[in-house]
């Protein structure tokens, strides 16, 4: 009896994910569609925090600085303790592109106590676009290769919908084993946990958005405090859609035409991405925790279980649910464009993002919490 409840219990769970929870399965919200051009075209800082980005600041400054966007923009790249030649890698690209004018490089000051090392580079660079009069701040990871039209575009969105915050999850690259196996489902968790259909609802209470291209109203962030109201979030994004939406609308979309180039080529790669903040989504709490763990248990590894060695009805609803779990992640494996087997083998895949999970607690626990390109920033 308890095996055929718990098959029961997860076909149920499964139920309610594909009917109940905004459509999140389909990865149907895009940043497709045109706007009418804005009126005015508002002065555009696109703020740049990079540590270390040698690989990548050239091609993403390089893109930015090919955008047709018809109103005034330029980029502050702020250098938080590089000590790869990251500035003078940025300052050369946009030589090359003979833009060298709209590029500013900043050399981060050392980072204060409470402030996580992302959100205080942003801070230096929003004081200084401030004081350039922006109107608007796009703040972008520095791996992040735009198309020609994104800063248009993502204005006249937000334009057009009186946003305070235009959000686009970039396209991460999924080109080694590991990221096909492991890439496709990060956005599948993050649109389950974040479904963007109630994102973008204005009465929804669910905020969320994706860090490496953020588009924010200068005026609505500069009325609830700055980026220093979220200075020690591990999460910022999301911590910064949450106090946004609370002065207006929001929208997060998926999107082709901004696509991340940092590479992850092994398992241990995304391991550590993940390990980074996957405890502090659970605010570090040790019961929230064992219930993540037994609910993906529960959610991803007893279907299959009960499918193979199960017998009955038991074997019937675990059957059920791992067909449905499967059916449910096949359009981002299509938006990804990897096989449509990897389906079957999401169990296991989540057995990789529930030990990752563990791993971030113990990281924490041994006071490594946070760790990104040598500092440590969890909350003590």
């Amino acid at each position: 009896m308890p095996a055929l409840f718990l098959s029961f219990l997860a076909l149920a769970i499964w139920l309610y994910l594909i009917i109940g929870r905004g459509g999140f399965w389909l990865s149907s919200v895009r940043d497709e569609g045109s706007f009418a051009p804005a009126k005015s075209w508002p002065i555009v800082a696109v703020i740049i925090p990079a540590r270390d980005e040698a690989e990548g600041i050239a091609a993403s400054v390089g893109s930015l600085l090919a955008q047709d966007y018809a109103g005034s923009f330029r980029i502050i790249l702020v250098d938080d303790g590089s000590t790869d030649g990251t500035a003078a890698i940025a300052r050369r690209a946009a030589a090359e592109a003979s833009r060298a004018g709209a590029l500013e490089v900043i050399t981060g000051e050392p980072l204060p106590a409470g402030w996580t090392g992302k959100l205080w580079a942003l801070k230096q660079g929003i004081d200084r676009a401030q004081a350039g009069g922006a109107e608007y701040y796009l703040l972008s990871d520095a791996d992040i290769v735009y198309a020609p039209d994104l800063i248009g575009a993502l204005v006249a969105r937000a334009q057009a919908g009186r946003l305070v915050l235009t959000s686009l999850m970039v396209k991460l690259r999924c080109e080694s084993l590991a990221e096909r196996a492991l890439v496709p489902a990060f956005i599948f968790f993050f649109e389950m946990l974040y479904p963007f259909a109630w994102i973008n609802r204005a009465q929804a209470t669910t905020a969320g958005a994706a860090g490496g291209c953020m588009l924010v109203r200068a005026d609505i962030l500069q009325q609830i405090g700055g980026i220093a109201r979220i200075r020690d979030a591990l999460i910022d994004d999301c911590a910064l859609a949450a106090e946004l939406k609370l002065n207006g609308p929001i929208f997060l979309a998926l999107t082709e035409r901004a696509r991340s180039i940092r590479r992850y080529p092994g398992f241990a790669d995304i391991r550590r991405m993940v390990s980074r903040s996957a405890y502090a989504q659970l605010r570090y709490s040790p019961l929230i925790l064992t219930g993540v763990v037994a609910g993906m248990g529960l959610t991803y590894l007893a279907p299959p279980l009960f499918a193979l060695l199960g017998s009955g009805l038991t074997q019937a609803a675990g059957l059920a649910a791992w067909l449905l779990m499967a059916l449910a992640f096949q359009p981002t494996l299509r938006f990804y464009r990897v096989s449509p087997l990897w389906g079957i083998a999401l169990p296991a895949i989540a057995f990789c993002y529930t030990l990752f999970t563990l791993d971030s607690a113990l990281q924490y626990a041994r006071g490594k919490g946070g760790l990104w390109k040598g500092r440590v920033q969890a909350k003590e």
